[in-house]
């Protein structure tokens, strides 16, 4: 059930990102599908977050027209990481996810004007305007856009309460055949 809802964020992140940039200049510098990219590789299963980056990528690349592949390629390397290092380390805290968005944000821009750069095309505008803008707007936005999906997507007991005196455990049973008698 979370994967479906996952998959519904990423589905409305490509749409928003398709959609913002046309609206205002400053929604462009927003990446939402690395944002749920990197939430669904925070959930440590490599492989949908693979499908999920390559999925975000070719969508964003086919909406915007531009090369067809560099954000696929960069969205897919940055869901493996992402992946990898949440199977490694505990990542389940929101102050820990801050640096991982924002480290995940400039490598793939990084990966991203490397694959115009290896191919020959010249981004529009100055990279590194660009990729400081994409950031700032991608950590501060995601982390307000995790703070929401982990308030929907988590599975909470509301009306289960805790006792006030709960019941003593067990205490394990002593073995009657005795050894050393």
């Amino acid at each position: 059930m979370d994967q479906l809802k996952i998959t519904i964020a990423l589905i409305i992140a490509v749409l928003l990102q398709w959609t913002l940039r046309n609206i205002a200049e400053p929604f462009a510098y927003i990446d939402f599908p690395l944002i749920i990219v990197v939430y669904a590789a925070l959930q440590r299963d490599a492989i949908k977050a693979v499908l999920f980056g390559t999925f975000a990528g070719i969508a964003v690349d086919a909406l915007s027209g531009g090369l067809l592949g560099s954000n696929g390629f960069s969205k897919t390397l940055i869901a493996y990481m992402v992946s990898e290092l949440a199977r490694r380390v505990y990542m389940d805290n929101l102050l820990l996810r801050i640096p991982v968005i924002a480290g995940a944000c400039l490598l793939d821009d990084l990966a991203y004007y490397g694959m115009h750069r290896l191919l020959g095309q010249e981004p529009s505008g100055d990279v590194v305007v660009t990729m400081s803008y994409t950031l700032i707007g991608t950590t501060i936005v995601g982390t307000i856009i995790y703070l929401m999906l982990d308030y929907f997507l988590v599975d909470r007991v509301r009306n289960k309460k805790r006792e006030m005196f709960p019941t003593r455990r067990q205490t394990r049973r002593r073995n009657p055949i005795r050894l050393n008698k």
